[in-house]
């Protein structure tokens, strides 16, 4: 490509003209021959050209862009591949569109959950893994039975396994509806397997420690404290006065020694009592935490066995591990098979 080029410049023949001319003929031809070959040699840089003739790679035109190379049907395929593992290994949050760990109930940015279900009764998202809304407080799981967790067909009324009405139970104690083998307003066990429940837990040393812990709570409860020496010494004439009373009628009836049950303990102040209530509640509330509920396979077993541990008697609440929210039970929790805990509330 140089020779040609340098075979174009064109040469004045050294006999035409005067010396002169023919001087600065030859000094502007030999000028304009360096500044073509200077012109040349910077294309050839350009344009990638290899020194001493050796051949050249085929390069673009001088200032064009390298087009890129068609991705093949191979580089296409692995592309979406990635492009799905990637989307596999993060939660999008389907509200704020943030990335979360796959396992991951709720959105680390909004709070709101990941993966929704849609409640039958009111429309509310709730996650899919709920048999429980817990907006509108309504049982969802319509081919399982609340009772007992079992099967059961569109066309039943009643469980075939427990024998519980689909529409659920009327608590014979406080009149409330429940949908639960335990009434969630009062506590009483109403089928057969949370009274069985309730029998079998008696042998369990825990469940023994809890009722007479309960049991001594409602003592100190039923005491009247006294607010000053002189109200204390007429509740002490009093209880003898009731004494000897009952003793006099039960001789009446011809028992020779009568013993009379002491009523209640009058002989405790205000602050005496609160320190025994307080000192009792700490006592409970460790041992609720030793019995805290670990995860099992059954929405229905873990809200009967929750139930049937409940502390009767003492305000408490029940602290779920799926959104470590305090409900009133675990029946108004949506996933009580992921375990939790009763929790004593106040000073009970």
């Amino acid at each position: 490509m140089a020779e040609n080029e340098r075979n174009d410049i064109t040469m004045v023949p050294s006999g035409s003209g005067s010396n002169g001319q023919a001087a600065s003929s030859q000094q502007e031809t030999q000028q304009t021959f360096q500044a073509r070959e200077q012109s040349i040699m910077a294309d050839e840089a350009a344009q990638g050209a290899a020194p001493n003739g050796a051949p050249m790679t085929e390069q673009p035109m001088h200032g064009q862009p390298v087009a890129a190379p068609s991705p093949t049907t191979a580089d296409v395929q692995q592309q979406r591949q990635q492009m799905q593992q990637a989307q596999q290994a993060v939660a999008v949050c389907p509200y704020c569109g943030a990335a979360n760990e796959r396992e991951a109930l709720f959105c680390g940015s909004c709070g709101r959950p990941l993966r929704t279900a849609t409640c039958p009764h009111c429309g509310a998202a709730m996650d899919p893994d709920a048999d429980f809304c817990e907006q509108c407080h309504s049982y969802v799981k319509q081919d399982t039975c609340s009772f007992c967790g079992s099967y059961i067909g569109p066309n039943d009324v009643f469980c075939p396994t427990c024998g519980s009405p689909k529409d659920g139970i009327v608590c014979p104690v406080c009149n409330t509806l429940n949908n639960f083998s335990f009434c969630k307003q009062c506590g009483q066990p109403l089928t057969q397997n949370a009274k069985a429940m309730m029998e079998e837990l008696k042998f369990n040393p825990q469940y023994r420690e809890l009722m007479r812990l309960t049991e001594e709570y409602h003592k100190l409860k039923s005491q009247q404290p006294y607010t000053s020496e002189k109200e204390k010494a007429r509740m002490e004439l009093s209880e003898d006065i009731r004494v000897r009373a009952l003793s006099l009628l039960m001789k009446d009836k011809g028992v020779e020694n009568p013993v009379v049950e002491k009523g209640v303990e009058s002989e405790k102040s205000t602050e005496q009592l609160n320190k025994e209530k307080e000192a009792l509640l700490k006592q409970l509330t460790d041992l609720l935490d030793n019995m805290q509920m670990p995860q099992t396979a059954s929405p229905a077993h873990a809200r009967n066995y929750a139930m049937a541990c409940k502390p009767m008697g003492v305000r408490t609440g029940w602290v779920c591990n799926y959104k470590h929210a305090v409900h009133s039970s675990p029946c108004a929790c949506g996933k009580p098979q992921l375990g939790g805990k009763w929790i004593v509330l106040g000073k009970g």
